[in-house]
């Protein structure tokens, strides 16, 4: 997108939102970067340059614009899209990997070199992966500077930095603001919003539209007691992170999604907000989705009665892999009520920060699984089996699930365990792996659903006339799904 420099300045000039993200305009006279809606004055086009990251135009020297804060603009949709290597490091930086594990944890979970790996994302992104974790570190740090009223030295090593020389040198460069400057410039508008003590309170961005009915409306329907939860106008659910554990609270707004995050150590902020967004698949083109499913003249008036819809994700790859399972040939409710059993027996008990609240455990972990005996489930023998047979492969790591799955690679592996057909390895792909291409012909709500607008109802011949709505099979799914009465597709009272 970026080096099409007509149809960046295109951009620019009318100040279009839905392209925030995919690309930043660099002033070369004021030395500032934007997003294409910056509300300034539009530079003249010769002082413009379009670089493809935030890392990169700070790497160049760019420093980020106080009007329209750069920093704070929706992921580019691309890395979700897609599954090859430098997408798959994209989600890791994200994740927090090289602030965990450095740039050669990073390369080795790839498979590749380092070097390998810094030349691929400096082609594509315009800055190798310390570039990319140093922005990170800096936009999570403003974030802390201005929700929290920690200690300059506390938010520099929660942000992830190794001095807090670092800290003050890097601010200053990103923000053209001291730390403390940053704080008082954002002391106003704090006190004029209540913060609930201990949390962080934050605005998640997207691209319109986004339809939060079967959003939120299937998060909330099959939330496992203990674990999710719907109250108050919020989807609130416990985290298992790098560092410790977190409660997020999310709530849809008209033009973002409210975020309350309460974490035991702040050094999970990133990855913290990283899973909520991926959860609600908040980086998501709805405009070139909704627009590639409206030329199917029978899905279009779907798309344009509720356009803006997303997938619902996961925070834990392998946590929804083991939900795929208890799911199978079930309701919903009676999936819930397995997954209820498994989390009272084998969840870590966590504190609800809320009084009112009534999360109480962390889903448990393959490993904590790999041991339970199979005559304690109340599960057919065969499922039992496919059960016990994930989480060994889970907790042995011979199933690796995760942000940096390839996501062919991931399918086969899942579909050589007992009891895995495509359904739930498709679901799995759709929901914990991420890919958009993901597709259920077999499932029954799809194929009623397709029946019902004149589609073939078939599963062979709804794959063949599916083929048309590629790469974007798992959002017509939501579409078609939404056609139902079930309570996934509606947004709770």
């Amino acid at each position: 997108m970026y080096t099409d420099t007509e149809r960046c300045v295109r951009a620019v000039q009318s100040k279009d939102a839905r392209f925030d993200g995919w690309f930043f305009t660099a002033v070369r006279t004021t030395r500032i970067y934007c997003r294409p809606s910056c509300p300034a004055v539009p530079p003249k086009v010769e002082n413009m340059t379009f670089l493809p990251s935030a890392a990169a135009c700070q790497q160049a020297g760019y420093r980020a614009c106080k009007r329209c804060r750069p920093d704070t603009s929706p992921g580019s949709p691309e890395w979700n899209a897609r599954a090859d290597a430098v997408a798959r490091a994209v989600r890791l930086i994200q994740d927090g990997v090289v602030d965990r594990e450095g740039v050669p944890g990073l390369a080795s979970r790839l498979g590749y070199s380092t070097r390998q790996v810094e030349r691929q994302l400096n082609a594509e992104l315009g800055a190798g992966p310390l570039a990319l974790a140093r922005a990170q570190r800096a936009e999570t740090a403003r974030l802390l500077i201005e929700t929290s009223e920690l200690p300059m030295g506390d938010v520099a090593f929660a942000a992830g930095f190794s001095s807090i020389r670092t800290f003050n040198e890097t601010v200053r460069e990103v923000f053209a603001l001291a730390p403390g400057e940053l704080r008082a410039r954002a002391a106003v508008a704090a006190r004029q919003t209540p913060r609930i003590p201990g949390t962080i309170s934050l605005r998640l961005p997207f691209r319109a539209p986004l339809n939060p009915d079967n959003l939120f409306g299937h998060l909330a329907a099959t939330a496992v007691p203990g674990v999710e939860e719907w109250r108050a106008g919020a989807y609130r659910r416990t985290l298992r992170l790098p560092y410790g554990t977190g409660v997020a609270a999310l709530t849809p707004r008209p033009d973002h999604i409210g975020c309350q995050l309460a974490l035991t150590d702040l050094r999970d902020l990133t990855i913290a907000i990283s899973r909520c967004r991926r959860l609600l698949d908040l980086d998501a083109d709805p405009e070139a989705v909704d627009g590639q499913l409206r030329a199917d003249p029978l899905l279009a008036p779907l798309v344009d009665k509720a356009p803006g819809r997303r997938v619902p994700r996961t925070v834990d790859a392998a946590e929804f892999a083991v939900r795929a399972v208890l799911g199978q040939q079930v309701s919903t409710a009676a999936a819930r009520t397995h997954a209820a059993r498994l989390v009272a027996a084998h969840g870590e008990p966590v504190a609800d920060p809320d009084p009112a609240g009534g999360l109480t455990h962390l889903f448990p972990t393959p490993e904590a699984l790999a041991g339970l005996d199979p005559e304690a489930l109340a599960l057919p023998r065969s499922r039992r089996t496919t059960l016990t047979t994930l989480v060994t492969a889970l907790a042995d790591g011979s199933l690796p699930l995760g942000v940096d799955s390839d996501w062919e690679d991931a399918r086969a592996r899942l579909a050589a365990l007992p009891g895995f057909g495509p359904w739930t390895t498709e679901v799995i792909a759709m929901r914990a792996l991420g890919d958009p291409d993901a597709f259920l012909p077999s499932d029954l709500g799809l194929r009623r659903a397709a029946k019902q607008l004149g589609l073939p109802s078939t599963a062979a011949a709804l794959t063949a006339r599916a083929a048309a709505w590629r790469p974007w099979r798992a959002y017509a799914v939501q579409y078609l799904w939404a056609t139902d009465s079930h309570p996934i597709n509606h947004l709770p009272a």
